[in-house]
């Protein structure tokens, strides 16, 4: 019995070996924060900003596709351990980017008002999530 067992064990260790995975640093866009961009780029990287104006920055590996998107905020409310619709804000960008930063402009301030843990979603002309990630906003 001990021998059957033996071979089991040494046989799915084999097929654990065998089985080729790849896996990608990166193979959806990306979304993350930063303070502002500036003429070099990003500046103050995080996941965590007091209370205002933020730049939003997604970056893919390949072309987008994408040319009516959104930016929408929720809300965490502690009360109903839920995230909140808050604020969402349109913008037009071109099929073949693979790096956008979203900031504020006229029609959209980019502007998180209030502390507290937010959803951030880049949705598509359907309102589809392309990408997201979470920000903490504090006083």
């Amino acid at each position: 019995m001990k021998k059957y067992q033996l071979f089991f064990a040494f046989a799915l260790l084999l097929s654990f070996l065998a089985i080729e995975s790849t896996a990608f640093a990166q193979n959806e866009p990306v979304l993350y924060f930063c303070e502002k961009y500036g003429k070099k780029g990003e500046v103050g990287i995080s996941d965590r900003f007091t209370v205002g104006y933020l730049t939003v920055v997604v970056k893919a590996d390949y072309a987008l596709g994408l040319d009516d998107v959104s930016i929408q905020f929720d809300k965490y409310n502690y009360r109903t351990a839920d995230f909140e619709y808050y604020e969402k804000f349109s913008y037009n960008v071109d099929p073949d980017m693979k790096y956008i930063f979203f900031e504020k402009n006229k029609e959209s301030d980019m502007n998180f008002k209030e502390p507290g843990i937010y959803r951030v979603f880049l949705l598509d002309d359907r309102d589809r999530t392309v990408a997201s990630s979470l920000i903490e906003i504090i006083e």
